[in-house]
């Protein structure tokens, strides 16, 4: 299995931001870290093990991407309307650079999207604000009400990046023909936000899958059993 480091400086974000790949060819699937998570967590954890006989195979290639959490949602020092701010430049940095990257390198029109507890809000969130660049997302863990991170603040940014609250005036034909599913367990604390954003696009009509492991917690063996079923589903 192939593993490459790659660096690439963001003109959005005005820094380099670091991305592991694995795999040579293949469907490309971004993986988003958790809370805080740099762009070596998922092979750290062994989330990208978990999926090798799949990369071997060519059927899909990894990128772990980097997070900018510390500058963003997680950064306390700073003023919630800045953090959420220093998201939207990731969201632009997302979008604008890296997927028509992936795009040219991968040649295909959608990308896939995928991460576990927080990296899954930020692969749903991408996912429904850029449905046009996106035909599959997975989630593993996941919460998806990001007013927890804003300390009460409100603006149209937490707005647009808060999937509770956007997605049910929102409306995409893009949104039918993406293979979207929502993976929690019984024991995970994350299980409710899960169902409850299922409940939100089961009423918008979308078409996914909740899938709820009958065993488990918030923890990655459980999104190691995970990650190569839903790949499976490509």
């Amino acid at each position: 299995m192939q593993e490459q480091h790659r660096r690439f400086y963001s003109h959005h974000l005005g820094q380099d931001i670091d991305m592991l790949v694995f795999g040579t060819w293949g469907y490309p699937i971004v993986i988003f870290p958790t809370s805080g998570g740099r762009d070596n967590e998922a092979r750290d954890f062994k989330l990208i093990e978990s999926a090798r006989p799949l990369i071997e195979a060519g059927r899909v290639k990894l990128f772990c991407i980097d997070s900018i959490d510390r500058y963003s949602w997680y950064a306390k020092h700073l003023h919630p309307g800045t953090r959420v701010y220093n998201h939207t430049l990731y969201d632009q940095f997302l979008s604008d650079e890296l997927v028509p990257m992936l795009q040219r390198e991968c040649n295909v029109d959608k990308i896939g999207v995928a991460g576990c507890s927080f990296g899954g809000y930020q692969a749903l969130n991408f996912a429904l604000k850029h449905p046009n660049q996106v035909a599959h997302c997975f989630t593993m863990g996941a919460a998806f009400d990001i007013r927890q991170f804003v300390d009460g603040y409100h603006d149209d940014n937490v707005y647009y990046n808060n999937p509770v609250e956007f997605m049910p005036n929102a409306n995409s034909e893009h949104f039918h023909w993406m293979n979207i599913i929502l993976g929690t367990a019984e024991y995970d604390f994350c299980k409710d936000s899960t169902v409850h954003m299922s409940h939100i696009l089961s009423h918008k009509g979308i078409n996914h899958i909740l899938d709820i492991k009958p065993f488990g917690n918030h923890d990655w063996p459980v999104w190691r059993e995970m990650f190569p079923q839903y790949l499976n589903t490509i």
